[in-house]
């Protein structure tokens, strides 16, 4: 099994967890991707799945959902 990966920072208008950075790590997998998105402030991570094919903005999105929920829930 061989996985590629890829940082990325997102600072300002996309980003929400109270307009702070958020860092999110693309690992793809065969025909997947393991999208993680981390709150730079508090450290909180989640991690998404989904197709390698789904345009890499659509799955920031599905991922930066999920850490406000997570942040929310906090």
């Amino acid at each position: 099994m061989t996985a590629k990966s890829l940082r990325r920072r997102r600072s300002g208008a996309e980003t929400s967890p109270q307009d702070g950075e958020v860092y999110f790590e693309f690992q793809i997998i065969g025909a997947s991707v393991k999208v993680a998105a981390v709150d730079a402030a508090s450290g909180v991570e989640v991690a998404i799945v989904g197709p390698a094919s789904a345009p890499r903005r659509a799955l920031e999105k599905v991922a930066l959902s999920k850490l406000e929920y997570a942040l929310k829930r906090r």
